[in-house]
């Protein structure tokens, strides 16, 4: 939504003073749908060969997931310590073996499925039992997964901004694009030398309308795309890290009312909840 509103503003601010101050819109409008297809298609010609396949679907996906909201909210990150404090109180009263049927099938663990927001996201279920698994086995030692979880974590970053990289490499072209539309447009006006001054006024704004499009939509579109995409890579990397600091906690002794409050506290300070909405949750459920 905000993203939409934020667009509108934009287009309303730009087109409004320029037509409040005398600009004559028809020569922007009657340039636009030219100058466009030059401009995007030279920039999703560029944008396939500059991308692996992958990354091209990811872009595609994480363009989706911009006129969403987010999914990392206060209230799914209570449900994900709740799990983790079930699992943990679990392990620590009837010991690890206790959850190994939860942790080989979490589709159909009461524990998983008690907390379906997260239960049911591939990801976080996969990271968890992942390493609830190498607990289990007893054969690494707190270090040892902490910097297992810290690569994965970083592959995970990596892979997420791709994307991201993809976009603001696309908004740092568009602008180039836009130059070559115009001059496409200088050429075209050179071989109509001897047209009316009129005439030739036209179509040399017309041919600056590629400049301007080439910018607007870099700084315009592009790049607020990219910087958004990129905080939501942010997002789900917290996620991961409260995961992270919630196990190793557990594995260093700490109880699992100690070992949640750990993962509460790597949270942004504004989806983190409170120590009393926390301990209220995790009683209620």
């Amino acid at each position: 939504m905000f993203v939409i509103i934020g667009w509108a503003v934009s287009m309303a601010c730009i087109f409004g003073v320029f037509i409040a101050h005398g600009g004559n819109i028809g020569v922007v409008l009657h340039a636009l749908p030219f100058e466009m297809i030059t401009i995007f298609g030279a920039a999703l010609g560029a944008f396939l060969a500059n991308n692996q396949m992958k990354v091209v679907k990811a872009t595609a996906a994480g363009l989706g997931q911009c006129f969403k909201g987010s999914k990392y909210s206060k209230a799914r990150y209570m449900e994900l310590l709740a799990l983790m404090y079930d699992i943990l109180q679990k392990a620590r009263k009837e010991g690890l073996m206790s959850i190994e049927k939860d942790v080989e099938d979490p589709h159909s663990s009461p524990l998983f499925q008690k907390y379906a927001t997260v239960g049911n996201d591939h990801h976080v279920t996969e990271f968890i039992t992942d390493y609830l698994r190498m607990m289990v086995s007893g054969n690494l030692n707190a270090h040892e997964i902490e910097s297992l979880m810290d690569s994965e974590i970083e592959t995970h970053h990596q892979e997420e901004h791709a994307a991201v990289a993809a976009l603001q490499r696309l908004a740092g072209g568009l602008p180039a694009f836009g130059i070559v539309a115009a001059v496409l447009g200088v050429v075209n006006t050179m071989g109509s030398v001897g047209q009316p001054p009129a005439v030739l006024g036209g179509m040399i704004g017309s041919a600056l309308v590629g400049t301007f499009l080439g910018i607007l939509l870099a700084y315009g579109f592009a790049e607020p795309l990219a910087g958004l995409l990129e905080q939501k890579v942010e997002d789900a990397g917290k996620e991961f890290q409260c995961i992270k600091t919630t196990l190793l906690a557990s594995m260093q002794g700490y109880a699992p009312q100690v070992a949640i409050e750990f993962g509460r506290k790597v949270l942004f300070s504004g989806d983190r909840p409170t120590f009393v909405e926390l301990e209220s949750h995790v009683k209620k459920k």
